[in-house]
């Protein structure tokens, strides 16, 4: 007997004949033997639907409140999977994250896992009883629903994983797996059969969409191996783990596109140690995560200061950097646009020169202009118009034969 932790996205219980589907494949792994524990999302579309009721009130509402407004969506559907795995004589339960013992801080619409002590889920599972745990939320040490960000039931079933040491741990998707790149912008996209945590992290963090990133660092912490395969048919996936030498034998794993972004300029402020971390300070104390970063060279003790925050949290980070340059004279903030980030990842980049100029050369014969660059040990990012988002994403997949 194996206890098995599955995740399914929103798309893959996007409605009540595809929540029964599920409920089937469920079935399947009960069937087997299997202990299954069950981590669902809210339904597709759910969750946009309920942010934007609540800013026809707001721009801006009450954190705790859509805390407690967003939690709405999974609970919806815990209930309904229940529901159809009874219909199948299969017996099930469900459970919220506060019952599932997941404890979080209090940092509303993004917590992070304290702990997790399970709850009654063992008990439940000695009584055969499948569990659906409704992922993306918690509850804090003061009784508050907490959630954990977009994406966040990967989180809850990598967390979950970790906690009651499963088998397996299967991450359902609409998509077969990890791709080189999105397969809906460049059509000739290969599949990965294996990577490492640390290439996904960064595909993750860059704007792939198949995982949090947040649930790909926990599972590297805990090393839970996982697999990410599609809800709609039976193919193998990708699994991911720690890093294996073969890995880095290839050079670049995948093509990363993030639209998400914003570009913010701080201009005139003091060329003086000491400026840029007063501003990042004031945005970290706000919460709000700084991606791409460029300081121009500082001219008659001024300088500006350019980076990236997502489009989320662009109208806060205005806010908090316009209350800061008050007290700065001549200093401005402008939002001056929405860009994208595209990447390309990989191990092997540690061990093989000339990425960089392939990747710089190849923009460049696209007549791709670059805004902001940052890099890693493993990744190239730059920012650039949106417009040119899906020509770059291709010809660098194209440049680096991640077709072959």
């Amino acid at each position: 007997m194996s206890l098995i932790v599955q995740k399914y996205g929103g798309t893959s219980v996007g409605d009540t004949g595809r929540i029964l589907n599920v409920a089937k494949r469920i079935k399947t792994f009960v069937d087997g033997g299997n202990q299954v524990v069950v981590v669902v999302s809210a339904r597709s579309g759910v969750t946009n639907e309920l942010i934007a009721r609540a800013k026809t009130f707001s721009p801006e509402p009450d954190e705790r409140e859509m805390d407690m407004l967003l939690a709405v969506g999974e609970q919806e559907t815990i209930a309904l999977t229940a529901m159809a795995l009874h219909s199948l004589g299969v017996k099930a339960v469900s459970r919220t994250g506060a019952q599932a013992g997941i404890i979080t801080d209090d940092a509303h619409t993004r917590a992070r896992i304290v702990e997790i002590t399970g709850g009654d889920i063992r008990e439940c599972l000695d009584r055969g009883e499948v569990v659906i745990v409704a992922g993306f939320q918690g509850i804090d040490r003061h009784g508050n629903v907490s959630t954990l960000g977009r994406g966040g039931s990967d989180l809850s079933a990598i967390a979950l994983a970790a906690a009651l040491k499963a088998d397996v741990c299967q991450i359902y998707t609409d998509v077969s797996g990890v791709y080189t790149a999105d397969p809906r912008v460049v059509k000739n996209a290969r599949k990965i059969p294996e990577m490492s945590y640390e290439e996904l992290l960064e595909m993750a963090s860059l704007g792939s969409k198949v995982m949090q990133a947040r649930s790909v660092e926990f599972a590297q912490k805990h090393n839970v191996v996982f697999e990410v395969r599609s809800s709609f048919n039976n193919e193998p996936g990708t699994i991911v783990k720690s890093e294996a030498p073969s890995l880095e034998d290839v050079v670049i794993s995948g093509v990363a596109i993030d639209r998400n972004q914003t570009k913010v300029t701080v201009s005139d402020i003091p060329d003086k140690p000491g400026t840029a971390a007063d501003i990042f300070r004031e945005l970290g104390e706000a919460g709000i995560v700084v991606d791409m970063i460029v300081q121009n060279v500082g001219r008659g003790g001024k300088a500006n200061l350019t980076f990236t925050v997502s489009k989320d949290d662009a109208a806060k980070a205005e806010k908090v950097l316009r209350a800061h340059c008050d007290g700065i004279k001549g200093a401005t903030v402008s939002i001056t646009g929405d860009i994208a980030k595209v990447s390309v990842i990989g191990t092997g980049m540690r061990s093989h020169s000339g990425v960089a100029a392939k990747f710089f050369q190849t923009l460049a014969e696209n007549s791709i202009n670059v805004q902001i660059i940052t890099t890693s040990e493993i990744k190239i990012s730059v920012g650039i118009s949106l417009e040119d988002a899906d020509l770059a994403a291709n010809a660098l997949h194209a440049a680096f034969a991640l077709d072959k």
